[in-house]
């Protein structure tokens, strides 16, 4: 396992501050400073184009910023910067990685969200920018710790964070009251699993569990967060594969004895994380795994059946601690821009702080005096005390030039686990001797 942490954590919430002035000037502002330092152009990340013309965005549709909440930042940002049109476009997250491949000949897009378990393959592959000789000194103190390294790869940045996330316990309070549950049982996953069998006893809910468990990389966040709370590892200091090994087997024993004693329901198999929240919002979960974004949807009675009744904890504890899974994102310049200053403007403006407060109802800000303002903070009691404990510790998927094709071969192996057609153990074998080749040990 990896860990993250930041001892700069002050407060962290979700809000929705209109500000748009200060948003504008702020992306205006960020530009300028930029301009003024000379910072930009030279090594990987070139100089291409005048810092005006069409560009062209790549962004993912579900979990993080709504394609509204884009499309609004986008259209500030063509205010503010009246040279510049952008045009943008969404894919599933589960189509994201390969359309950036794809697309990267042709250099079809100037600027495209990055997961941040890709640094290392796209930055090697020279698919995105190397935008070291751009970022100014005072981000790395300006920025939370987690966020700064979700750019990162041998110690060059392809990108900037834009998206600092997590996955939190979030619960129905109303179907706890109703089983005569108290919340603290949640503190731990042996306590999460007893609180799901009274709720299930009670007639609350027949599947009190619902999880992001489909073949897809929802599977290997869900499957991470229980590594770390069983004390298990992706790679072991040599990097090998060390997943097949204690609290990783123990985390998929887990995983499996949930569906077969009904406490998760069976459709985790087939879900993400959209799935988990429309069942969630629907009344027919009580206790969920899932980011940022679904609390404030989960709570909307516009968007949800069970609004008003939802809280978030940070994630329970297990023999190995409680490290959430890092699902942070970071929007890259792509090495093939043909208008690479104006995609620098671009992403400098999204991802500066004005524009990050004023749409932080769905995504937690990078920047951490973000967090001192009061109205931030008040903005969402509920979830700036989990985010304060939670955003300090986190499990990093490996960073490994050859990721993508480890992670599809892990999760065909726990999805064959969850199904019963492996047991855990032979499943993570399998995938561990797989993986091993790939990583040349």
């Amino acid at each position: 396992m990896e860990s993250n942490s930041s001892s700069a954590l002050a407060a962290l919430s979700a809000t929705h501050v209109t500000r748009r002035t200060a948003l504008a000037a702020g992306g205006a502002g960020i530009a300028a400073v930029l301009a003024a330092c000379g910072v930009g152009g030279g090594g990987s990340a070139g100089g291409a184009g005048n810092g005006k013309g069409p560009i062209r965005a790549l962004f993912m549709k579900q979990a993080g910023y709504s394609e509204d909440d884009i499309r609004k930042m986008t259209s500030a940002f063509q205010a503010a910067n009246p040279g510049v049109t952008v045009t943008t476009d969404f894919v599933a997250y589960e189509a994201l990685h390969d359309k950036i491949v794809a697309s990267a000949p042709a250099g079809t897009y100037d600027v495209v969200l990055i997961d941040v378990i890709w640094p290392a393959e796209f930055g090697s592959k020279r698919i995105v920018a190397d935008v070291s000789s751009r970022w100014p000194q005072a981000w790395k103190d300006q920025m939370l710790g987690g966020a700064v390294a979700t750019p990162q790869f041998d110690n060059h940045f392809y990108g900037v964070p834009w998206i600092l996330d997590t996955k939190y316990l979030f619960f129905n309070d109303t179907h706890l009251s109703k089983a005569k549950v108290d919340a603290s049982q949640l503190d731990s996953w042996d306590g999460v699993l007893k609180a799901a069998r009274a709720l299930k006893s009670s007639g609350v809910t027949k599947y009190p569990l619902i999880w992001s468990w489909q073949q897809a990389e929802a599977l290997i966040c869900d499957y991470a967060q229980l590594l770390g709370a069983f004390g298990g590892k992706f790679l072991d200091d040599a990097g090998k594969p060390a997943f097949h090994q204690g609290g990783g087997v123990q985390a998929l024993e887990f995983m499996r004895q949930s569906i077969v004693d009904g406490l998760s329901n069976p459709t985790s198999t087939q879900s993400l994380e959209e799935d988990v929240r429309r069942v969630f919002s629907a009344g027919q979960a009580s206790m969920a795994l899932n980011w940022t974004y679904m609390y404030g949807m989960a709570n909307d009675p516009k968007q949800s059946q069970v609004g008003g009744q939802v809280k978030v904890l940070q994630t329970p504890a297990g023999p190995g601690g409680r490290p959430g899974v890092n699902g942070s994102m970071a929007l890259a310049v792509s090495a093939g821009s043909k208008n690479q200053a104006a995609a620098w403007k671009y992403v400098s403006y999204l991802t500066s702080q004005p524009v990050q407060n004023q749409f932080a109802v769905s995504s937690l800000p990078v920047w951490k005096t973000s967090y001192d303002d009061p109205a931030v903070i008040k903005s969402n009691p509920q979830v700036v005390p989990q985010a304060k404990k939670q955003l300090g510790d986190l499990i990093l998927r490996p960073q490994v030039k050859s990721y993508n094709p480890i992670s599809q071969l892990l999760q065909g192996q726990i999805q064959k686990a969850l199904l019963g057609q492996k047991t855990a153990q032979q499943a993570l074998t399998e995938a561990a001797d797989q993986a091993a080749s790939m990583l040349g040990s």
